[in-house]
């Protein structure tokens, strides 16, 4: 039989066909679903619809596309046929019939097995078991580029110099050009939503292992776009062995959002790690947004976690309530009292975040999520939550599965926007971790931030076995700390930090940003004031006065009983003399 290449010449026989109007609306059929395919994905499943022999027309269907030098078999059916006839890649300048279909841009047709075999006896063996008659393989091509080929494998034989109909041609033909167009846009797609997920992972910070707590997280892109978005979690190791967890949304899936939302999380990161009070964090997140000069703002929450007791401290702008796993699987959503989001809050002088405190037991689970879980246009909001309480309820307890649990579960309401989810458990009981340095910011007219700050040196000092001295250094401290805030504009920095050596020293300095240093002032018997260095004097076995940078540091030190023994796990301090000796503490600058 001679070469039936033809150009452009293909489809099935009209006799295999059985039925042309039929075929005709069975291509059809798949024509809308290629129009309506996003990814490559979508692509083939249309194709591999078309296959079947108790359906009308081929036996199977297989497509190749063009990479480089080499032709990748994206379908090559459910029965075995493609597999057999093809591998999985294949040179293009071999002599399986899709590469030259691909290399010559000619429609191959083949009307009996013993044609195929003499055409391509090197495929001859593999064929033995392959249930076909005939077959045409056709190239795909888009605004004059050869994408790949289509391959369309027949039942019956047709010999002859004309075994396939004007019909079918036609109709083939007409599929593999809609075909060609919708694989055009969906490589355009992939390689777009690549790049958009690929930038999108690298802004997200790794999770990193805490002690007594666990996390597991998972961000998703938006199905339906191919645009960077939005959605962040973050985790930031806090002063005293606390963990900040953050979740969040700024408006808008563009590159715009995600420069947003780069911003604001290293800020949100920063003002935590300074050891800022929760509310805080969020007003001076709040403003800075607002300073951004954009049109975007935010939604987030932010739980800050004690490992050791299980306390913790919410606080949300306008995000979504948490979900609190209890450790027999029992779960609920976790009230939280709001203020506006990021952004609008600064914008409409409305900077109260209040603060909800929370226990947290062994092995309870806080579930930190944003809307692009549970919400999907045209449907109920309520019913997203109410679908992931029972997901969350229904979940296994490894951290891990139980993420690709809830994000598998809640897929069908994840299209059409990003999605973030971040899953924090408490562990097993552990001691009190009492790290030989404090470090802790404390905001201006702030009760709570100074509050904060007084309770923690408590329990420092008590942990780390100095007792005997913890009231002469939480009354120092207090003086100077008031000090500061009274006299000066702006907050102020404390940092206690245990000095080894022969002679343990506790060294306690509080720092500011004004440059008019402390004078030491005889009250006289009616005086209101002025007594507070002389107590810090009286107090401690040191005290003095150094300036640092843009501000000044007011320091005191106590030397400690030699039998005192920290309790705690010692962190190393960058400051700290290797002999023993006084250099100053790092303070962190109140920005």
């Amino acid at each position: 039989m001679g070469d039936r290449d033809t150009a452009p010449r293909a489809g099935p026989p009209e006799e295999a066909a059985h039925a042309p109007g039929t075929l005709a609306a069975r291509l059809e059929e798949a024509t809308t679903g290629l129009a309506q395919a996003l990814d490559v994905r979508d692509v083939v499943r249309v194709v591999e619809g078309v296959h079947g022999a108790d359906r009308v027309g081929p036996v199977t269907m297989l497509v190749g596309l063009v990479e480089k030098d080499r032709l990748h078999i994206i379908a090559r059916g459910t029965d075995g046929t493609a597999r057999a006839l093809v591998t999985e890649y294949a040179a293009l300048d071999s002599d399986d019939p899709l590469c030259e279909a691909v290399r010559t841009g000619k429609v191959r047709l083949i009307g009996t097995r013993a044609e195929f075999t003499g055409r391509h006896p090197r495929l001859a063996r593999r064929l033995a078991a392959v249930p076909f008659g005939s077959a045409a393989f056709l190239p795909l091509v888009a605004q004059s580029r050869t994408l790949g080929a289509l391959g369309v494998l027949f039942p019956g034989e047709f010999p002859g110099e004309e075994p396939f109909g004007a019909e079918g041609r036609s109709l083939y033909v007409g599929f593999a050009s809609s075909l060609a167009q919708s694989l055009q846009r969906a490589i355009l797609y992939d390689q777009a939503h690549d790049i958009a997920e690929e930038l999108q992972e690298t802004m997200l910070p790794r999770v990193e292992p805490f002690p007594g707590v666990e996390a597991a997280v998972r961000y998703r892109p938006a199905r339906l776009r191919s645009e960077l978005g939005g959605d962040w979690y973050d985790l930031v190791p806090l002063p005293d062995g606390r963990v900040g967890a953050f979740i969040g949304d700024v408006t808008g899936h563009d590159t715009k959002a995600a420069a947003v939302m780069g911003q604001l999380r290293i800020a949100l990161r920063a003002y935590a790690a300074e050891g800022h009070a929760p509310t805080t964090v969020m007003a001076r997140a709040s403003v800075f947004l607002e300073e951004l000069d954009t049109d975007r703002f935010a939604t987030c929450l932010y739980a800050e976690i004690q490992p050791a007791t299980g306390e913790v401290r919410l606080v949300r702008a306008g995000h979504l309530n948490p979900l609190l796993r209890q450790a027999d699987g029992a779960c609920r959503p976790l009230p939280v009292a709001g203020g506006l989001p990021l952004g609008l809050s600064a914008e409409f002088g409305g900077l109260e975040y209040p603060v909800t405190p929370v226990e947290l037991a062994p092995d309870e689970t806080l579930v930190l999520h944003t809307d692009g879980l549970v919400e999907r246009p045209g449907t109920d909001l309520e019913e997203g939550c109410l679908e992931l309480v029972e997901a969350v309820r229904t979940g296994p307890f490894p951290l891990e599965d139980l993420a690709e649990h809830l994000t598998a579960a809640m897929h069908p309401r994840t299209g059409d926007d990003d999605m973030a989810l971040l899953l924090l458990r408490r562990t097993a009981p552990t001691r009190p971790r009492a790290p030989q340095r404090l470090h802790q910011h404390i905001a201006p007219s702030d009760p709570d931030s100074l509050a904060t700050a007084r309770g923690m040196l408590r329990e420092a000092v008590r942990a780390w076995g100095i007792e005997e001295r913890a009231d002469d250094i939480e009354l120092a401290a207090d003086e100077l700390i008031t000090n500061s805030l009274i006299h000066t504009d702006g907050g102020a920095v404390i940092t206690a930090v245990v000095r080894p050596g022969r002679a343990r020293l506790l060294h306690l300095e509080v720092r500011d940003r004004s440059s008019s240093w402390p004078r030491r002032r005889e009250p006289g018997d009616a005086g209101t004031s002025g007594r507070g260095l002389m107590l810090v004097e009286l107090l401690s076995d040191d005290w003095g006065v150094e300036s640092r940078g843009q501000g000044k540091s007011v320091w005191c030190e106590f030397r400690l009983p030699a039998t005192a023994t920290a309790t705690g796990t010692a962190t190393a301090d960058p400051d700290a003399d290797p002999d023993g000796g006084a250099a100053g503490p790092r303070a962190a600058a109140d920005p």
